[in-house]
């Protein structure tokens, strides 16, 4: 089958032919439909030094996905032949203490499909059938291929009550700019989203928010008396992984204030905790999705509306991926589609 894979440690990626996958005995083959492109397949792909550490070639990228089950193993019980699925790209032990617990987001022994094992930029992928989540409801495929991300964002966003509350997200990438649609969607009264890039900034006002304010040029502060705000944030999301932003997030909290944060900063960076301790905030990291509380609110989310439709800017034929993997790069987009069905 044709995988886009990194065949060496090195810059860059191959389209080539490698086997394809048989399932294990609780293992599904899934068709592969459509592809998103993540941070992460960008890191791969440049061979960074997060990369070259992380990440042993030969390898099949990929993570974000949606297909047709087209094999199923012999213990397979609730997934058919047929379904169409999206994929849990957190592979998860099972037998640790937050496995047992039906915690499994919290694993600590947590694998990566597309960063340890091989991943779904390829015509099959095979994956654990308890990470396989079947759309019940009609869903659109290019929406599906990104549910990962999107559970991203949904796990930041309801992390904390949002109902009536003035919410702050900084960083519009495209996790940013969906979690400010479920923000609002939620019932939030304001959403301000910050970035400096004017293009983001416009795709982030097409999905709601009260005010995307390029930080390069107007204040947090400014910001909140645009709005007539004057005692602070009552939630805030920090996407970015930037200093700056956290910093300047926990300066315009309200006291009670709480913060989640998704973005993961690259190097260590002085925070004001004594503003942290005396306006009593509450910080909590967030990685990956809730395993499947989650997965259930995106599917009720798009069932009741929410409209993810401006998120998704490019879409490519897998064989133009090197075109892909550019556009992705210069940060001009939303989410970057690839079309596997002519794999």
């Amino acid at each position: 089958m044709k995988a886009l894979v990194k065949v060496a440690a090195g810059p860059g990626l191959e389209l080539t032919d490698v086997p394809d996958p048989t399932p294990g005995p609780t293992d599904v083959v899934v068709r592969v439909l459509r592809t998103g492109i993540c941070g992460t397949d960008l890191h791969i792909d440049s061979w960074d030094d997060w990369a070259a550490q992380n990440i042993k070639a030969p390898l099949t990228l990929g993570h974000e996905f949606v297909g047709e089950v087209v094999e199923t193993g012999a213990s397979v019980t609730g997934v058919k032949i047929g379904d169409l699925v999206s994929g849990e790209g957190h592979l998860v032990c099972g037998t640790c203490r937050n496995c047992k617990a039906g915690r499994r987001h919290l694993c600590a022994n947590t694998k990566g499909l597309g960063v340890h094992s091989n991943g779904a930029f390829a015509k099959y992928v095979v994956l654990p059938e308890q990470n396989a989540w079947v759309h019940r409801t009609p869903v659109d495929l290019d929406v599906a291929a990104i549910f990962d991300p999107f559970g991203n964002a949904v796990h930041t966003a309801l992390s904390f009550p949002v109902i009536g509350e003035d919410v702050i997200i900084t960083g519009a990438g495209p996790i940013g700019i969906m979690a400010a649609a479920v923000a609002k969607h939620a019932g939030a009264r304001n959403v301000v989203i910050t970035d400096v890039s004017e293009h983001r900034l416009d795709l982030a006002r097409k999905v709601g928010v009260d005010l995307a304010v390029n930080v390069a040029e107007k204040t947090i502060e400014q910001a909140q008396a645009d709005l007539g705000m004057a005692e602070g944030f009552d939630v805030g999301m920090e996407m970015s992984g930037k200093p700056s932003a956290l910093q300047s997030m926990i300066a315009n909290m309200a006291h009670g204030g709480r913060i989640a944060m998704l973005g993961l900063p690259a190097e260590e960076f002085p925070v004001d905790w004594s503003s942290v301790v005396l306006k009593m905030l509450h910080l909590k990291g967030i990685y990956g999705r809730e395993m499947f509380e989650t997965w259930y609110s995106m599917t009720v989310l798009l069932q009741r509306g929410l409209d993810l439709a401006p998120v998704i800017t490019h879409r490519y034929d897998y064989t133009q991926h090197a075109e892909a993997f550019a556009t992705a790069r210069e940060g001009k987009c939303g989410k970057v589609i690839l079309d596997w069905s002519g794999a």
